[in-house]
């Protein structure tokens, strides 16, 4: 394993910590324009988003959007459109990042249920292609170029 460490770290690829919960959601810590907060890191979600709750936390500008979200246990929700965030996570940054809002609370409910902390969004594909993404399970490490 030290030798795939060593690799991505002379590749440039910054080192991030996860955390598996009860419910084997994987949470990552980050930074929305300064902000921290909770996610979950999910590699079925295609677009990162955050709940309506969160647009005041992390200082969200947002839009309107035709474009309705579906995920584990809805579909056809309204969504709005935050452009132009910066999103930090351990040392790997992006500051073109576009987030998805939307109603979260199913998603936070179904965490409650298992009396786990809620979460302020997603992490989803659009990151995670973005930076190259190398999820090592095992040791609880994203990896981002």
């Amino acid at each position: 394993m030290k030798d795939l460490q060593d690799f991505l770290k002379n590749n440039r690829y910054k080192k991030i910590k996860f955390s598996v919960l009860k419910t084997q959601h994987l949470l990552i810590k980050g930074k929305i324009n300064g902000v921290l907060g909770n996610f979950i890191l999910d590699t079925g979600a295609s677009n990162s988003c955050v709940g309506h709750e969160a647009v005041q936390k992390f200082q969200l500008k947002t839009e309107n959007s035709n474009t309705k979200a579906a995920g584990a246990g809805a579909t056809g929700m309204d969504t709005q459109l935050s452009k132009n965030n910066i999103l930090q996570l351990s040392y790997w940054k992006n500051a073109q990042f576009n987030l998805i809002v939307f109603d979260m609370s199913h998603v936070n409910l179904a965490l409650k249920e298992y009396k786990t902390k809620p979460v302020d969004g997603i992490i989803g594909a659009d990151i995670l292609l973005k930076g190259k993404a190398i999820i090592d399970y095992y040791n609880h490490y994203l990896y981002l170029k």
